[in-house]
């Protein structure tokens, strides 16, 4: 009769006659090898015990030592040092101290920018790049309405006090802008990333208790230092998405190319014990033009636009922690700009035998330098290289969105509703840090309601302060209308609406009852009207595409045939 051994299925015995050798069978294992089993585990058991216990050990150090740090410090004293504690172990490295130590001594070491470490190169050329500032209008931001009501001098103090730029002029080697440089094989208009966002909706946004930006790496260094002449704590990375730079080719020669480029980046206003002043333009763009090699610029040009009446977001906290309450206030600065002096020259003059030559002429004035005219073979408009740009940082963009008469116009044009989107700030720039955001971070940009408005309407996105101006405009009474009939509609801070050629509204829904009826359930959800549709996953492209569709719904038999 066969048999198995514990642990073994058993197997049929063998019939008679002659069989294979089969191996003998494993002896069962010893008492002292399952005695050593057990006492591993236990050993193992109590590792993890161990763990546990000094993990909680130090999690309740860690406690103790942050409320004692509370009784000696205060709220405010505490928030000041954990600005400083970098890596949170709740005690000050001299590498944490420096900022402190550089504003009450007055002195600044030097930047160990990388590619300051390259050495000099008294061939090489420079370039001098000059600065102009005009301040914030204080009269542009919503506060002032009420006369500032609520708000400290000392919480405006950092930006009362820039008044000019940190650094009127600066001189540049050319070689400082090779991340300007498109990649090889590079197309005409085919945007790429200089310094690519790392953030989006579903990455969160960085932290807003920070007073010193972060040393620049890479292709950043030259973005830092740029933007150091305007104010010397710039943030080349900004706390929202998108980040970053983006360029593309708008002209290409044998020798040449022109480069446009279009940066997001904000500034630290104040500096320890006051608290975090965040000023954000709404963009940074600007053109390069440089050789192939980048051993010479001809021209170079960085500026915020203003054309709009709005173009700066500024927040502000009113506590000592992360989650403290937060101010926020848009504002207009009209002029923020860098521009060239001139094409790059050699830094020295050099003749055939290589000595050096005076580089100015007996009457002391510089010499002058005849620059060869460029030929370009390929050349995009300006304003397809905006468009392209946009698209690139913001994909919702992908719909065109005209200004607002306009869209108006091509409603009437060719019969079809108006998609309009009216808010305090800019939709498609960093001057919105509002709902408008979280919009076109997410419903705008997905590809249901980007098809829907393309076939479907023209769009539109207008500031409130635009409209106002506009229904008070008495010169044409069209566009008052146009404008009055919108902020009739108008409820704080994003109102999206469906519109009739001639300016009826005829749906709308505001963004913050659009944002709370997608985060409900569906269950929840007691009107039919924006109900969660089952061909789409995502709740708010869902609601948004409902939104739209009830518009057509109310508007398309309005139109006229």
């Amino acid at each position: 009769m066969s048999r198995a051994w514990l642990g073994q299925r058993g197997q049929p015995s063998p019939g008679p006659g002659p069989s294979p050798a089969a191996p003998p069978p494993e002896p069962p294992p010893r008492r002292g090898t399952r005695a050593l089993a057990l006492l591993g585990a236990l050993l193992g058991a109590a590792t993890a015990a161990a763990v546990r216990v000094c993990a909680r050990h130090a999690e309740a150090q860690a406690a103790a030592r942050q409320e004692s740090a509370l009784k000696t410090l205060g709220t405010d004293g505490l928030f000041l040092f954990s600005s400083l504690d970098t890596d949170g172990d709740m005690y000050i490295s001299p590498e944490e101290f420096k900022p402190i130590a550089e504003k009450l001594t007055g002195s600044t070491p030097e930047a160990s920018y990388e590619e300051e470490e390259l050495p000099p190169d008294p061939s090489e050329e420079t370039l001098t790049i000059e600065a102009r500032f005009q301040p914030l209008l204080p009269e542009t931001m919503t506060k002032s309405k009420d006369g500032f009501l609520g708000v400290s001098r000392l919480t405006l103090s950092g930006l009362r006090n820039w008044t000019t730029a940190a650094s009127p002029r600066t001189v540049f080697a050319a070689r400082h802008f090779q991340p300007f440089l498109p990649p090889p094989g590079q197309e005409l208009g085919k945007p790429w990333w200089i310094i690519p966002s790392e953030l989006s909706v579903f990455t969160g946004y960085l932290s807003n208790n920070r007073f010193y930006p972060p040393p620049p790496k890479g292709k950043e260094v030259i973005i830092h230092r740029l933007l150091s002449m305007f104010h010397p704590r710039p943030f080349v990375k900004t706390r929202f998405a998108p980040q970053g730079a983006v360029a593309c080719l708008t002209a290409v020669s044998d020798f040449y190319y022109t480069v446009m480029f279009r940066i997001h980046a904000e500034f630290q206003l104040s500096e320890p014990p006051d608290f975090p002043f965040w000023f954000s333009p709404a963009q940074f763009t600007g053109h390069i033009i440089l050789s192939k090699d980048a051993t010479h610029i001809r021209d170079f040009r960085l500026f915020v636009p203003n054309h709009r009446s709005l173009n700066v977001d500024m927040e502000w906290l009113y506590g000592a922690s992360e989650s403290s309450n937060m101010e926020v206030d848009i504002g207009y600065i009209p002029q923020m700009e860098l521009e060239a002096t001139g094409p790059s020259v050699p830094s020295m003059i050099l003749d055939e035998d290589g000595s050096v030559i005076d580089s100015h002429l007996p009457s002391g004035e510089p010499l002058q330098f005849v620059f060869e005219e460029i030929k370009w073979q390929q050349e995009l408009s300006w304003e397809e290289a905006v468009r392209r740009l946009e698209v690139a940082m913001y994909p919702f963009k992908k719909v065109s969105y005209l200004p607002f008469t306009e869209a108006f116009d091509r409603a009437k044009a060719e019969n079809k509703l108006v998609h309009s989107i009216l808010l305090w700030g800019a939709l498609d720039d960093q001057s919105c840090r509002c709902s408008g955001r979280t919009l076109r971070e997410t419903v705008l940009e997905s590809s249901p309601i980007l098809t829907l408005l393309n076939e479907s309407f023209i769009s539109t996105w207008s500031l409130v302060k635009e409209l106002e101006e506009l229904q008070s405009n008495q010169e044409n009474p069209a566009h008052q209308k146009l404008a009055g009939l919108h902020l009739e509609k108008y409820s704080f801070p994003v109102e999206m609406m469906v519109c009739l050629p001639n300016g009826t509204v005829v749906h709308h829904i505001n963004a913050n009852y659009f944002l709370d009826i997608t985060s409900m359930k569906p269950e929840e959800i007691e009107s039919n009207l924006f109900s969660f549709s089952p061909t789409f996953e995502d709740p708010s492209t869902a609601t948004y595409m409902q939104f739209l569709k009830e518009g057509l719904r109310r508007g398309l038999p309005l139109l006229q045939p």
